[in-house]
């Protein structure tokens, strides 16, 4: 475990693994958070920064520390979880969907830079997720539409894959 918020905890977290197994194949960034909240304009500084910090710079460090190993193996594959706020935004979401956003960029462009290198970098954009804390709004109607946990998995594993193995710079919606 590393604590994402810094760079130096990301660094020797993928050193420590490297030293025990020689090697990084795989890279999940699963880390994330939401905040919805008031309009843009009502935005205050520290939502910003939260929505930022969880969302896009937790990702950078963890995308670069995985690459500085990856790219010397030329070798790997890197799979961020975003959300499908990032190409549809809805009111009230500006520091989330602008977070999420920057990751999609983020992600397209290692893709860009890594892709003769035997590295794919793609996104999974899912809607909702049904998890025990977003059960806590919604209607049983709009519950039944969100996305398992179970499914966003399968589409991790695939695009870990051999048989992914074209496939980069995607950001892929999941979103039922």
């Amino acid at each position: 475990s590393a604590d994402l918020s810094s760079s130096e905890a990301v660094d020797k977290a993928f050193s420590d693994v490297i030293s025990r197994y020689g090697r990084l194949d795989v890279v999940a960034h699963t880390m994330g958070g939401f905040a919805g909240g008031p309009k843009t304009w009502e935005t205050d500084d520290a939502a910003w920064s939260k929505m930022m910090a969880m969302n896009v710079t937790s990702a950078f460090f963890v995308i670069r520390a995985a690459l500085r190993h990856m790219t010397s193996a030329r070798r790997g594959r890197i799979i961020a979880i975003g959300s499908r706020a990032a190409v549809v935004p809805a009111a009230g979401l500006s520091a989330y969907s602008a977070s999420k956003a920057a990751l999609n960029s983020l992600v397209e462009t290692a893709a860009l830079e890594t892709k003769d290198l035997g590295i794919t970098v793609n996104a999974l954009l899912p809607s909702t997720i049904d998890t025990a804390a977003n059960r806590t709004w919604g209607s049983a109607e709009q519950q039944a539409k969100w996305v398992t946990p179970e499914s966003i998995a399968k589409q991790v594993l695939w695009l870990a894959s051999d048989e992914a193995s074209y496939v980069t710079g995607v950001t892929l919606p999941v979103d039922g």
